[in-house]
């Protein structure tokens, strides 16, 4: 083959490209393919897919599929089977060590970092599995895509057909997400409840008042492992007392206009915006982009008649706003 064919179809080693797969399935019709018809696709031969016909060595011959389909299989078991047998040969070398440990391993464990979103993924996948009773979940709704919410799904999923009550705040602004109301309209029943805050401060996961996960770093691809039990339970009357204070997804709207012509998270605003934090960081505290949180901030500057934003602070200051409970 030459080099100008390879290089016109580079593929990685467990790959067929579609000119080789068109080339193959036309042999394995006919029977044979020419060489020179074979050439555009070199990989043909790398899978060893074709071989000479010993009649004409103008021509190929197909090897049938489930022989070219075992012969690429059989050096990745035995690659499998090796790997197995270290695994095997590993655990019984550090065997006699796991009794030294036995007294340190609830205080060594009890708190783990776990770096890399596959590494995170699998330990709450196995918090999930052994979860038994209920699980809390605190998710600030600026941290959805897809792929979160599709890995929810599938954990959750699991947890109600096995009983487990689940109870998740939200931020106010997942109500305008309509994939997240989607989500959560699949799941929504007895055994699983949704309340709405106007303000939350990171990621929390408690399964069974045993473990909690939390984010150790703002990229979210460092977590911490707690299974000590007085922090677990510090994580739970956190919790509990968030939960108290916020509202039920399916119970009225924060955002309606109070008495006092000011919404409920328009008073979230005010009171970020007195103690002088700026847009983009009120926005990210509340869960919405910056262009909602500054149309927020305009139509609050109209309610209390402000003409410019140092104005705006001394208003909300005189106008007693912030002295309305939440």
């Amino acid at each position: 083959m030459s080099n100008r064919s390879k290089t016109a179809h580079p593929h990685a080693a467990n790959e067929l490209c579609e000119e080789g797969s068109r080339l193959y399935a036309g042999a394995l019709r006919e029977g044979r393919i020419s060489r020179s018809e074979a050439e555009p696709a070199p990989c043909l031969m790398e899978f060893a897919l074709l071989h000479p016909d010993p009649d004409d060595p103008d021509w190929l011959r197909p090897v049938p599929p489930a022989l070219a389909l075992a012969q690429r299989l059989l050096p990745i078991e035995r690659e499998i089977a090796e790997r197995r047998r270290w695994a095997i040969e590993l655990s019984d070398a550090f065997e006699p060590f796991m009794a030294l440990n036995g007294n340190m391993a609830s205080a060594t464990h009890s708190i783990t970092v776990l770096e890399g979103s596959d590494r995170i993924n699998a330990a709450l996948d196995l918090a999930t599995a052994q979860c038994q009773a209920e699980m809390l979940t605190v998710q600030p709704s600026n941290r959805f895509t897809e792929r979160t919410i599709r890995q929810g799904l599938d954990r959750d999923t699991a947890l109600v057909d096995r009983g487990v009550r689940i109870r998740t705040l939200y931020q106010h602004t997942v109500r305008f997400n309509l994939e997240q109301l989607a989500y959560v309209g699949q799941l929504a029943n007895g055994k699983v409840e949704y309340r709405t805050i106007d303000e939350l401060v990171e990621r929390l996961i408690i399964c069974d008042e045993s473990v909690a996960f939390i984010p150790a770093r703002d990229d979210q691809q460092v977590a911490l492992e707690l299974r000590n039990p007085a922090l677990v339970r510090y994580l739970i009357k956190v919790f509990e007392f968030t939960w108290n204070r916020a509202v039920p997804l399916s119970a009225g709207a924060p955002y309606e206009t109070a008495p006092d012509g000011i919404t409920e998270i328009q008073h979230s605003i005010a009171k970020l915006l007195v103690e002088g934090h700026v847009d983009e960081a009120i926005a990210r505290r509340l869960g919405m982009n910056v262009r909602t949180c500054r149309a927020h901030i305009a139509k609050l500057a109209a309610a209390l008649g402000s003409g410019s934003r140092a104005q705006l602070g001394y208003l909300i200051a005189q106008s007693g706003i912030l002295n309305k409970e939440q």
